[in-house]
């Protein structure tokens, strides 16, 4: 079984190396984000242990040119950031597992052998409802042939709808997914993102599919035209004065 590992850090990459050989693997060990990339779409790997601050080009970088490139060879991500990404984000792009550093040794070496097991599928990356349409890997969102550009939050909120699609969701279902643990604001600021993505995504197109389902959460369908505004009837005619004799 042949593995990559891109990290930087020399002493963690040597010492992560000597213990996957001793444990039957080949390890190829890369140092910097391009020439992971590199290696990792000219040769097979089983796996990939890709560290996220990388230099030269980052660990989600790396990630999402993989996945652009077609190449689902599976990934187990490396990092101790925190803050500025989370897991979500990982996983958006198109990792297949994360480890946060530091970490147990004998626990990578579980987790190597699940992904390898599991093995590299191809599988769907665009998501579409409707007109709608979501690319997790290139982060493009597209209203028919229109391209809509959306914040990072905006962006993590509609992919969640997008795999929820049809059902109603709740405000604490959104903030547990799309927000990070140490959030620590009111669940209006769900309300006051879906209003922007309302502006973005329904509006300018005069659809409707993002829904709020009082008392519940809100739901994103297809298409639908927004209901027709009914004209108030006109005012009944005054009766005509009568004539003078």
């Amino acid at each position: 079984m042949r593995i990559l590992m891109v990290e930087d850090e020399r002493h963690l990459a040597d010492t992560v190396r000597r213990g996957l050989v001793n444990e039957g693997f080949v390890v190829d060990v890369a140092h910097d984000g391009v020439t992971g990339l590199s290696s990792a779409s000219e040769s097979a790997y089983d796996a990939i242990l890709l560290d996220l601050m990388l230099p030269l080009m980052n660990g989600y970088d790396v990630l999402k040119e993989l996945r652009r490139r077609g190449i689902w060879t599976p990934v187990l991500m490396l990092t101790a950031k925190d803050g500025e990404y989370d897991q979500t984000d990982a996983f958006d792009l198109g990792a297949d597992d994360y480890l946060t550093k530091p970490f147990s040794f004998l626990v990578l070496v579980a987790r190597i052998r699940a992904l390898i097991r599991r093995g590299a599928p191809e599988r769907p990356v665009v998501l579409t409802l409707g007109t709608l349409s979501i690319d997790p890997v290139t982060r493009r969102v597209r209203r028919g042939a229109s391209d809509i550009p959306l914040t990072a939050r905006e962006f993590g909120l509609l992919h969640y709808l997008m795999r929820r699609h049809d059902e109603v969701v709740s405000k604490a279902e959104i903030l547990d997914n799309v927000w990070d643990s140490a959030f620590e604001g009111g669940d209006n600021v769900v309300e006051v993102y879906i209003g922007y993505l309302r502006r973005k995504i329904d509006a300018p197109f005069g659809v409707r599919s993002l829904s709020t389902v009082r008392g519940m959460g809100y739901q994103l369908s297809s298409d639908q035209l927004p209901e027709p505004v009914q004209a108030p009837p006109p005012p009944p005619e005054p009766p005509a004065r009568a004539r003078k004799k």
